[in-house]
């Protein structure tokens, strides 16, 4: 017997190990990363369940008036922009088992090809070894190496061999319990791809409904033109006194701020400087942007910030210094940050309520009860007021906004995505 170890054995034996791992690298990896991904897409499906169910409740508050309002149809087109997002969600939720099909499909394949090569090379180390099962021939083997060193690898190499044995046995069982599961997980994937494929279908049947009821809505308020031109001019009117309010604090607490510093001869240049303590939370809060709690424990956005176009009057603009968000009744609005309650006011339709956070201010508005008073510190989430709920078109409504002294930000950028 020769005592060369050939380079086609040493291939013959190795093939299978390498293709194994190769198989378990790519099973992690399409595992790791999508399943995050799913798990995403997961939560916002929920999100935007929820955003329906909250928004189906507003419609029915609404639809307690006798007439058709501005209200109902803005409730409309916001459930008609979440059940969108939801056959978007929906569709990417899809598309997501369609490619784990896929990649399931061609891990199938090829744990089938490992298995069939596991079972060939094993078979061959098998007609091997009872070829070579004779004690006296490994000797022989062993006892015609040219020196010792030799000898000791061939010895090394028959362990392993026997090792090696052992392994392509454990693997072949390995192999073929993971093309079972591999089996029952494409079973699976088609069985949610199917319910997905079902619901996208009902989503849409639904979405086609919404549309008509939009469309139906439009046309009653057309008729209500000079009606809608009213509640337009009435609501610009307050929004202007809500702005008025807050330049009056923002100059008050200006001029304070001078007195303060001329009291205690510092330049007019320092009169506006912080507190180290005003300084910290006014740096807080901006280190927070896009995280900060929602004024609402439940709510939609239904009033964007800038410039809107009316959602039935052509031509004609909505200015909004904040965001409107939507809530059901009773609900209470609570402050986004800690800070002091700069100014308790009534305005038209309830009250405001303005509270600093060093360099800047939220502003609370159209609350029908208020629960802090002027000068008094609040904690984040702490109630501050009972939200309003306008009677002619039941809708129950905060107005956000957010200054960084005299230049107004948009809310919806400050507030997490998430409540």
């Amino acid at each position: 017997m020769s005592g060369k170890i050939s380079l086609s054995s040493m291939l013959t034996f190795l093939r299978p190990l390498a293709a194994g791992i190769f198989v378990v690298v790519l099973t992690l990896w399409t595992h790791h990363l999508p399943a995050q991904d799913r798990e995403e897409m997961e939560r916002d499906k929920r999100r935007i369940e929820q955003e329906i169910v909250l928004l189906n409740q507003l419609l029915k508050e609404t639809q307690t008036t006798a007439e058709t309002n501005l209200n109902q149809l803005v409730i409309i087109n916001n459930r008609i922009g979440s059940r969108q997002n939801l056959i978007a969600n929906i569709n990417n939720e899809i598309s997501f088992i369609n490619r784990r099909i896929a990649e399931t499909t061609r891990e199938k394949e090829q744990l089938e090809t490992e298995l069939k090569e596991l079972k060939e090379s094993y078979a061959r180390m098998i007609y091997y070894a009872q070829r070579n099962r004779n004690s006296y021939q490994r000797m022989m083997f062993l006892f015609s190496s040219r020196d010792f060193n030799q000898a000791y690898l061939r010895l090394r190499y028959l362990q392993q061999l026997t090792r090696h044995r052992q392994v392509q046995a454990e693997k072949i069982v390995e192999t073929a319990g993971r093309l079972e599961e591999n089996i029952i997980e494409l079973e699976t994937r088609r069985a949610e791809q199917q319910l997905l494929l079902e619901e996208q279908r009902e989503e849409m049947r639904l979405l086609t409904e919404e549309r008509e009821a939009q469309a139906n809505n439009v046309e009653q308020l057309k008729q209500k033109e000079q009606e809608l031109m009213q509640r337009r001019k009435e609501q610009e009117q307050a929004a202007r006194q809500l702005q008025q309010a807050i330049e009056r604090v923002i100059a008050e607490e200006r001029r304070k701020a001078e007195e303060a510093a001329r009291a205690a001869g510092r330049s007019a240049t320092d009169a506006f400087r912080l507190s180290p303590e005003e300084q910290l939370i006014s740096t807080n809060f901006a280190e927070n942007k896009g995280k900060l709690p929602w004024p609402l424990e439940r709510g939609i956005i239904t009033g964007a910030f800038g410039e809107q176009p009316h959602p039935v009057l052509p031509g004609i603009k909505i200015v909004n210094n904040g965001i409107d968000i939507s809530t059901t009744r009773g609900s209470r609005a609570r402050a986004i940050f800690e800070g002091t309650v700069a100014r308790v006011f009534p305005i038209a339709g309830g009250y405001a309520v303005i509270v600093r956070h060093g360099e800047y201010l939220t502003v609370y508005s159209h609350l029908s009860e208020v629960f802090v008073s002027n000068g008094q510190r609040v904690d984040v989430r702490q109630d501050i007021g009972l939200v309003a709920t306008d009677d002619r078109e039941a809708k129950t409504f905060v107005n956000l906004q957010v200054w960084h002294g005299n230049d107004k930000q948009n809310p919806a950028d400050w507030i997490t995505r998430h409540r």
